[in-house]
């Protein structure tokens, strides 16, 4: 190498290695957006997702997807839109979230992690159906956690809505935080794939 070059062999080893490293080269594609249509439709959808919320909807068969779009900004300050993570609703006598029905119940757990007497049956990106054990009284409201297996548990505040005809208990959920919100949606995102694959590919 010459005496006067500007890096070392390790280093131009290093960034060659970068930029042929496959995990690093590869766009996340359901969080990009490009949008064509001329400067005019791009500006007037910029504005209007830093001042409202602009969604886009897909419909298919049954269900309907409501993604999110979001005004974000690069390492460079330039401003994209990027989709969010959807809601899942599902179409009937009346448009409803898409609830997911977990095979084994999960207990919700106190912030410590330890499972109390509500267990939850059915889960939507608004609401959770739950059982109680033990013939406790259903609480007007709870603030707990929700440890599906296999992932990060996440944090769920309810409202009592009603007593179902099956004797469970509906809540309404009411999250406070925009990141539990957003995870709690992504699990079911990820539990609608394996639910409905060939949507997905």
């Amino acid at each position: 190498m010459q005496r006067d070059a500007l890096l070392t062999q390790d280093e131009l080893d290093f960034i060659q290695t970068m930029q042929h490293n496959p995990q690093l080269n590869v766009r996340d594609a359901t969080s990009s957006l490009l949008v064509n249509g001329g400067s005019q439709i791009r500006d007037l959808l910029t504005r209007l997702a830093a001042h409202e919320q602009v969604t886009i909807q897909a419909n298919f068969e049954n269900q309907q997807m409501t993604f999110p779009l979001h005004l974000v900004e690069d390492e460079f300050h330039a401003l994209h839109l990027r989709l969010g993570v959807p809601s899942i609703y599902e179409d009937g006598p009346m448009v409803r979230p898409w609830r997911l029905t977990l095979e084994e119940p999960v207990a919700l757990e106190n912030a410590k992690g330890q499972p109390g007497t509500m267990w939850v049956h059915e889960v939507s990106h608004k609401g959770v159906l739950l059982e109680m054990r033990n013939k406790t009284k259903p609480p007007k409201h709870f603030a707990l956690w929700f440890s599906p297996s296999g992932y990060e548990r996440i944090s769920l505040r309810g409202q009592f809505e009603r007593e179902t005809e099956s004797g469970f208990y509906a809540y309404e959920l009411s999250q406070s935080d925009a990141d539990e919100t957003e995870r709690l949606r992504q699990f079911i995102l990820q539990q609608h794939r394996l639910t409905h694959p060939a949507l997905h590919t």
